[in-house]
């Protein structure tokens, strides 16, 4: 009787050792995924392009959205339109990208499917182009 309390006493501490390590391995990879997908305020967006000259710069607004006005060196790849996906997979997947649109939503958006494609380092505008235009900042 003492054997089986004891296996099933051991059997018990296993298991809710093995549910932490599994806890602390989600957090770690949890803390990885904040490291590769952010989004920060248009101040912080600005501060990381002038820090990284070398970040591929993305409006994924439509291409009559980028005539009204676009970041200087952004390119557009539109996140409607049908080629998106082969577009952003031509840029550098090793480098940074900065992504916007008009207020967050798309940029988020593509920011997730540029995650999901193996992209190491991305920042969304936090309130996009608005934003961005609305604190003074200029555009071309």
């Amino acid at each position: 009787m003492k054997q089986i309390i004891s296996v099933m006493l051991f059997s018990l501490g296993v298991n809710i050792a093995s549910c932490q390590s599994t806890g602390n391995n989600k957090q770690q990879s949890q803390n990885t995924a904040a490291t590769i997908n952010n989004t920060i305020s248009t101040d912080e967006f600005a501060a990381k392009i002038a820090a990284n000259p070398g970040a591929q710069l993305v409006d994924v607004r439509t291409p009559a959205e980028f005539a009204e006005g676009h970041l200087k060196g952004a390119v557009n790849i539109d996140i409607y339109s049908s080629d998106f996906a082969d577009r952003i997979g031509k840029l550098d997947k090793s480098k940074t990208v900065m992504v916007y649109c008009r207020s967050g939503g798309r940029s988020s958006s593509a920011a997730g499917k540029m995650e999901g494609i193996g992209f190491r380092e991305i920042y969304n505008m936090d309130g996009g182009i608005s934003k961005w235009t609305g604190s003074g900042k200029p555009v071309e």
